[in-house]
């Protein structure tokens, strides 16, 4: 049997265990350094550490040091734990599908609905404009028990309408045969977002005809705010960034409401939450415990403090998907739908894996699109078990710090919004649209960087992908979209659009050659990373194979090649490199760059015009490389012509 001996150790034996640690910890790293332990920081296990895009720090250890105290049950203040003490663990969180989207008629889109439901579907995302009006939401729900299955609307400037014949349908529906209470699970929301759709250029209604429609005296279960959070991460927003500005604009909401007349608790009953999350797991059940934690932080300081349990709705975070490669969008939204179901949501919806490739674009049927993300969270459901326990991160000491952290972070935005003269005047003034502009460019800088990885887009892409069409890349009006959307991949994906019309114009697509010295052994790991650079900007890579002084022309001919790479290791740049480099000049080649740091080549006159290495501007150096590569090709195709 495991012995649990931390249990029984004081602070002090916790102190001197962990500086054990820390010591053990700095000697490795010195020896992998090739430098003294003296020669390290003094908290060397610092440089284990990492910095998240809100500026927080994830350390490489977390051990009961880090303890804190238990933040009450679930379903009770501050509701960290969760927001509904009625929780039912046999059904998990709703599994909430989107429809209304493509244009279906009314009975359609209802018989979608139905057969959704019969396979899992537990929740509904209903989309009300051009497609299905107010008057169809009679029809579209015939059939839908109201009592049991939570509706949010996305109406837009009709969000009036389609609230209060939603309204009207949930008073006069025919009750499931057996009869639920109304919780947290059962609650419908009209979805009217005037705040954060302002920012997002998104439709929606006017802000006092909401405040009067929530104040005239609403059932319960039924709530008319929707405080979208997704519409500052679509846009770019880190996670601290996007929950500050959420519960900025949910205080303006409450504000509102309380002016017109409802008390604080009242009020608080009127906002729901929509939360973006990603496939960095553990931020996303951070994120929406940390959520909780600051809205109940809210409510307690109005005095209504057990009516702050903030009620949210999981959206895979549409800015996370790509284009290219898209069926690795499937493992990303496994991932997020995890988190947002250890993190507590309380409805989670999972965007079809080809939800960023323009509809008339797209290989695969949207029942597959929709099978494939249903069942993504039934298997988390009923195969994984993850609904059968309430907050499973709970009481992990990194999950917990990650929390707090959040949170405080968060805070910060919020009062750094009040300060600003609260929601709508830090909107007025551009605060948030530059605070959101200044986290989407620290992200580019770390994805153009290749700092932060997207699996076949700028890590591993793969260039035989079918081609997606011009202009594909820049496309917003996606299911989920706003005008601010701003994908991860984009700026890579661009200059694959550029390659596949350079391919549909000229039969092949732009490419480099590589310069391979020495054996397979030495040269593999460089032309394998330069290679895969190349393809992440739709340039391909022609490897001849080990290359010498005297076979360089040949390769350079066959290949027709104005652009080539030197590719080997820092000894064989010392023995062959200046004679490799002659060469490939003498050849005609009239740019010669070298894989790895400028440093590698050996000392003289004639050095390389560049390198390839890690670290770059990947997005600047492949479209500079791009450019010189279709002006060389459309100067040969004039030359071509002209003779």
């Amino acid at each position: 049997m495991p012995q649990h001996t931390d249990q029984q150790k004081s602070a002090a034996e916790l102190d001197d265990a962990h500086r054990a640690w820390s010591q053990a910890a700095a000697a490795v790293l010195a020896k992998s350094r090739r430098v003294t332990v003296e020669e390290l920081p003094a908290d060397a296990e610092s440089m284990l550490s990492t910095a998240t895009a809100d500026g927080l720090t994830v350390r490489p250890l977390y051990t009961r040091r880090d303890e804190s105290a238990e933040p009450g049950l679930p379903g009770h203040f501050p509701f960290v734990r969760g927001s509904d003490p009625q929780r039912d663990v046999t059904v998990g969180w709703r599994v909430t599908e989107r429809f209304g989207d493509s244009a279906q008629a009314p009975a359609a889109t209802n018989e979608a609905i139905l057969d959704a439901m019969g396979v899992g579907t537990s929740g509904l995302w209903l989309r009300v404009g051009d497609g299905i009006g107010a008057d169809d939401l009679a029809a579209v729900l015939a059939g839908v028990y109201l009592d049991l299955v939570p509706v949010t609307l996305d109406a837009g400037a009709h969000g009036i309408d389609a609230a209060r014949t939603l309204l009207a349908l949930r008073a006069e529906a025919a009750k499931a045969p057996q009869a639920a209470p109304v919780t947290a699970a059962t609650t419908h929301s009209f979805g009217l977002s005037p705040l954060t759709a302002a920012f997002a250029g998104r439709d929606s209604v006017d802000g006092a005809a909401a405040v009067a429609l929530a104040t005239q005296g609403l059932p319960a279960g039924v709530r008319t705010f929707r405080v979208d959070g997704t519409d500052f991460a679509t846009a770019g927003a880190d996670n601290a960034l996007e929950l500050g500005l959420s519960v900025a604009a949910a205080l303006a909401h409450l504000r509102e409401l309380t002016a017109a007349g409802l008390d604080a608790a009242a009020a608080l009953e009127q906002v729901t939450f929509g939360v973006s999350v990603d496939d960095d797991q553990f931020a996303a059940i951070a994120k929406l415990r940390a959520l909780r934690k600051v809205w109940a932080r809210v409510a307690d300081v109005v005095g209504a403090r057990e009516a702050g349990g903030a009620l949210t709705h999981a959206v895979t975070d549409l800015s996370m998907f790509s284009q290219r490669d898209p069926w690795v969008n499937m493992l990303r939204s496994t991932i997020a739908a995890f988190g947002a179901g250890v993190g507590g949501a309380d409805q989670v919806t999972v965007l079809g894996y080809d939800a960023a490739i323009p509809a008339d674009l797209r290989t695969s049927s949207a029942g597959f699109s929709r099978r494939i993300a249903r069942n993504t969270q039934l298997l988390l459901l009923e195969e994984s078990n993850l609904g059968r326990v309430l907050d499973p991160g709970g009481g992990s000491w990194f999950i917990e710090s990650l929390t707090d952290d959040l949170a405080a972070a968060a805070w910060s935005v919020f009062t750094e919004v009040e300060a600003a003269g609260g929601y709508r005047s830090a909107l007025d003034s551009g605060w948030i649209t530059d605070r959101v502009g200044a986290a989407l460019s620290r992200r580019e800088v770390e994805v153009a960087h290749r700092r932060t990885s997207v699996t076949g887009v700028n890590e591993f892409p793969n260039l035989d992908e079918k081609p997606l069409g011009a202009g594909a890349a820049d496309a917003t009006d996606l299911v989920g979209g706003t005008p601010r959307l701003a994908r991860v991949g984009r700026p890579f994906e661009e200059l694959r659009d550029r390659s596949d019309a350079v391919l549909a114009a000229r039969g092949v697509r732009p490419s480099v050659l590589l310069v391979p010295l020495g054996s397979v052994a030495e040269h593999n790991g460089r032309t394998t990373f330069v290679a895969n650079l190349l393809a992440a900007g739709g340039i391909t890579a022609v490897n001849p194979g080990p290359l010498t002084a005297d076979n360089i022309a040949s390769a350079v001919a066959d290949a027709s090649a104005t652009i080539a790479v030197l590719c080997g290791t820092k000894a064989r740049y010392g023995e062959d490199g200046p004679a490799a480099l002659a060469a490939v000049r003498a050849a005609g080649v009239g740019q010669v760059l070298l894989a790895g740091p400028d440093k590698e080549w050996p000392a003289g006159d004639d050095r390389p015009d560049g390198s390839l290495r890690v670290g770059i501007d990947a997005v600047a150096v492949l479209t500079e490389l791009f450019d010189k590569l279709d002006d060389t090709a459309g100067a040969g195709a004039s030359a071509g012509a002209s003779s």
